[in-house]
């Protein structure tokens, strides 16, 4: 029994966000675990590269999800390589990292754009067919800053603390219907986001031992959370998010 708990095989699965980071891994590991994965991005070329670097059967798309009117047109096109999306992995993120006295207005537009505004109207235009299917995943990506202010992290920390909001709401206005709706919220580990951070071997070392368990996370850390929220394993979890920070914020 355990092994069909957290089968993804043959889940149509879209992962924003995959041409790097814990996107791109993420969507490496789905696709090895027998998932049809869509890949989405800006970056058509980085996009290319994972492509031809995997072994799995996938699809790519790039997309610039800050542009939400065009979403809705967007999410019908993500239905053609496989079939209509079962699961959506919302790991798209920006952090312009401005402090409070420095935010501009398209900074601040951009950030809620993509990490925020994304999330559900992408949901939105993929939960009609969920609800046909009578099943669906909706996993979004929440922070740190979900819960904690961190210095010039405002905007990014506004769309945060959105994301956990908007799972709750998500999954209030979607469970009943087979669709579970979650959110993760991983510690502090290496992407590009995270690249000004781990650039500064001082602060990446405070941050580890600002943890429970004493390092930083690896993408294997955020592997088991994903699939555990993909599959089976999670029936009767939704509105839920869950922190994978080494008990950074049990601290």
């Amino acid at each position: 029994m355990h092994q069909t708990l957290f089968d993804v095989k043959g889940k149509n699965i879209c992962v924003t966000g995959a041409s790097s980071g814990i996107g791109r891994a993420m969507a490496t590991m789905l696709s090895a675990a027998g998932a049809n994965v869509i890949s989405v991005a800006r970056r058509q070329s980085a996009l290319e590269e994972w492509k031809n670097a995997t072994k799995a059967e996938t699809a790519i798309l790039a997309a610039d999800l800050s542009d939400i009117p065009s979403i809705p047109s967007f999410a019908l096109e993500l239905a053609k390589p496989f079939g209509s999306i079962d699961i959506l992995i919302n790991a798209a993120g920006l952090n312009t990292r401005q402090h409070a006295d420095d935010v501009t207005l398209e900074g601040w537009q951009n950030t809620q754009n993509i990490n925020l505004n994304a999330p559900f109207f992408l949901a939105q235009s993929l939960v009609p067919q969920m609800k046909k299917n009578g099943w669906g995943r909706i996993i979004n990506f929440g922070s740190l800053q979900s819960r904690r202010a961190f210095e010039n992290g405002i905007a990014y920390g506004a769309s945060k603390g959105g994301v956990e909001q908007l799972t709750r709401a998500m999954a209030e206005a979607w469970s009943k219907d087979g669709i579970t709706a979650n959110a993760l919220a991983p510690g502090f580990f290496p992407t590009e986001l995270t690249a000004p951070v781990f650039g500064n071997s001082e602060l990446a070392d405070k941050n580890a031992q600002q943890t429970c368990i004493g390092r930083n996370g690896t993408m294997e850390d955020m592997a088991g959370p994903v699939l555990f929220l993909c599959s089976k394993a999670s029936d009767y979890v939704t509105g839920q998010m869950l922190f994978v920070d080494g008990g950074f914020t049990a601290k």
